[in-house]
């Protein structure tokens, strides 16, 4: 096959299911690629704890998707929300479409990004004299369908951060420039990953992310020189490696694209949706944000587990991810907002500790 014949030339990416422990980082990655709309993951933790390698790997491990060949926006052939402006005429005016399997695109977002790198710029000069909108594709075009990862991203400026999110939410990208207006499809994940020493992100942006992971460095001896071991002998023979977990990174992909098969069919009891908002409520969280994401995580997770209906266990592994971090930051409170959060769902559910 020729796709297996690239992948020597490839850079070899550590495989996802060899990946030891920060099940919550996994969790919350896996279920934002079985529905995107969850609004994307900021995990914070640590240096050195394998975030990037998480991340990277998790884009490796998903199954290749069909674009329209030769296009900027990896648009797709028949979803008219995928689809950039000059696909959308060709398929208007009846023109057979040419597609090719790419892998899913992983877009790495440097700290040093202008708004127009980001976003993409209108030619004006092209504009003005030959009369043509003539725009350059940004890293947010070439991030749709795909991942979006910022490291660090609370040392980026707030203005590109709202740009992102705003993408990510609305799943277009707007250019406006000199009264001409280019829009595309800009539909991601986005993952951002940052460490608490280096100052946090503000409140009203981390409420933003649909869900907020936190890793902590292994303290286990043992466990720390079974990771060290494997990423060096990874380093050594990576292609040895990525054949023998060939079995166990298929059987996780099918399980993920079974999960996107089964979502739209997946039930959430009208009791549980009540018993989510009424934690919601009692944690005091601001807006109603915190709600729809619980809601779509819980049955994200349902679809995960091969299940079209939610369960309160469900509900009990996702919750915390999806509110952690849209609790008002007391000086004061002593207990983390984590076990706050367990605190409460278990009290709405009446589930004895």
């Amino acid at each position: 096959m020729v796709t297996q014949d690239l992948k020597k030339f490839n850079t070899p990416v550590f495989p996802f299911t060899a990946i030891v422990g920060q099940e919550e980082m996994k969790l919350a990655l896996q279920l934002n690629v079985i529905d995107p709309k969850i609004g994307g993951v900021m995990i914070m933790g640590d240096r050195g704890t394998g975030k990037s390698t998480t991340i990277r790997a998790i884009a490796d491990l998903l199954p290749e998707i069909e674009v329209v060949k030769d296009d900027p926006f990896n648009s797709h052939k028949s979803d008219l929300d995928l689809m950039g402006n000059e696909v959308k005429m060709a398929i208007q005016n009846g023109e057979t479409i040419e597609t090719e399997f790419i892998k899913i695109p992983m877009i790495d977002l440097p700290l040093g990004a202008t708004e127009d790198r980001v976003c993409g710029t209108i030619d004006i000069e092209k504009a003005l004299t030959e009369g043509i909108k003539a725009f350059e594709p940004g890293l947010l075009a070439k991030a749709n369908r795909g991942l979006l990862y910022v490291d660090e991203v609370n040392l980026l400026d707030d203005h590109l951060v709202d740009i992102l999110l705003d993408s990510a939410a609305s799943g277009w990208n707007t250019v406006e420039r000199e009264g001409i207006s280019i829009r595309h499809p800009a539909r991601f994940v986005l993952v951002g990953s940052g460490n608490p020493e280096e100052g946090e992100l503000r409140p009203q942006l981390l409420d933003r992310f649909g869900m907020h992971a936190e890793i902590r460095t292994v303290k286990d001896p043992i466990l720390r020189v079974k990771v060290v071991e494997e990423r060096t002998s990874f380093d050594q023979t990576p292609m040895v490696w990525i054949e023998n977990y060939e079995t166990q990174q298929q059987e996780l992909r099918d399980r993920i694209v079974s999960a996107q098969k089964i979502l739209p069919t997946v039930e959430l009891d009208y009791d549980l949706r009540v018993k989510i908002s009424e934690v919601c409520s009692r944690l005091d969280v601001d807006g109603l944000r915190g709600d729809i994401v619980t809601n779509r995580a819980a049955k994200a997770y349902a679809a995960y587990n091969g299940r079209d209906k939610v369960t309160i266990d469900d509900i009990s592994t996702i919750i915390t991810l999806c509110l952690r971090h849209r609790l008002r930051k007391d000086p004061l409170e002593s207990i983390d907002s984590g076990d706050k959060v367990s605190k409460i769902f278990n009290e709405v559910f009446e589930i004895e500790e």
